[in-house]
């Protein structure tokens, strides 16, 4: 399935993870749609930055949990989730276990740089889809339109 997604929400989501990037922190949000699979709204959950001698991670917390939870409209479903890595964009093995979907068909977008990589678009991203409960990479361009609204 292919996925359009409006380039102001990519914006959005990019500001906000460059915003955090700034000060060395990743960050996450949940994109959602319809039932069509169409992307309409980005929805960015409380979540905390956490850094180390190990590196960085984002974890939302309980309070973002509940927002998420409460978020979807009665027609809307998650479709996919975007995550910014420090450096390159790959699924970590933290990310492979992150329960955030389980729907088969799900993607998950990992925005390299501290979400700098949106700049030069969704195709600078890495895209996994969630097929027989693993994540397989995909071409983004194969799996997302950007759409100008």
């Amino acid at each position: 399935m292919r996925h359009l997604i409006p380039a102001s929400v990519l914006t959005d989501v990019r500001t906000f993870m460059e915003d955090r990037g700034a000060h060395g922190l990743e960050a996450a949000a949940m994109l959602a749609g319809g039932s069509d699979g169409h992307i309409t709204r980005a929805v960015i959950p409380h979540q905390v930055g956490h850094r180390s001698e190990l590196g960085v991670a984002v974890e939302v917390t309980q309070r973002g949990k509940l927002e998420l939870v409460s978020a979807l409209g009665i027609h809307e479903r998650w479709i996919a989730r975007i995550h910014s890595h420090p450096y390159n964009a790959f699924h970590s093995s933290t990310d492979d276990r992150n329960p955030a979907l389980t729907a088969e068909g799900s993607l998950s977008i990992v925005v390299p740089f501290f979400g700098l990589g949106l700049r030069d678009g969704i195709g600078a991203c890495a895209v996994f889809v969630l097929q027989s409960g693993r994540w397989t990479e995909a071409r983004a361009d194969d799996v997302l339109e950007v759409t100008h609204d």
